[in-house]
């Protein structure tokens, strides 16, 4: 589904928007592209992730769930460029 679809018209969600605004306004200077561990494991890290993610609960079903993330989105999913978050 993903690789067959423009990402700029996939939703998984009703609130794709919303959780997107939000993400943004949260993690103004994340770079998305390459990911540091750092910013997503962190203890500091931890403190803004935690509160961002109960905004969605009750909104988003199973919406503290982890799932793997490519650290760099050029490269595919391998033991050294993947991380549960």
């Amino acid at each position: 589904l993903i690789s067959s679809v423009d990402p700029k018209f996939l939703n998984l969600t009703k609130v794709d928007d919303r959780i997107y605004g939000e993400f943004r306004k949260t993690f103004r200077d994340l770079k998305i592209d390459v990911l540091d561990p750092e910013e997503l494991k962190s203890e500091p890290a931890k403190e803004k992730w935690r509160p961002f993610c109960l905004r969605f609960e009750g909104v988003v079903e199973d919406f503290n769930y982890g799932t793997l993330l490519r650290l760099d989105c050029r490269k595919d999913y391998t033991d050294e460029n993947t991380i549960f978050g």
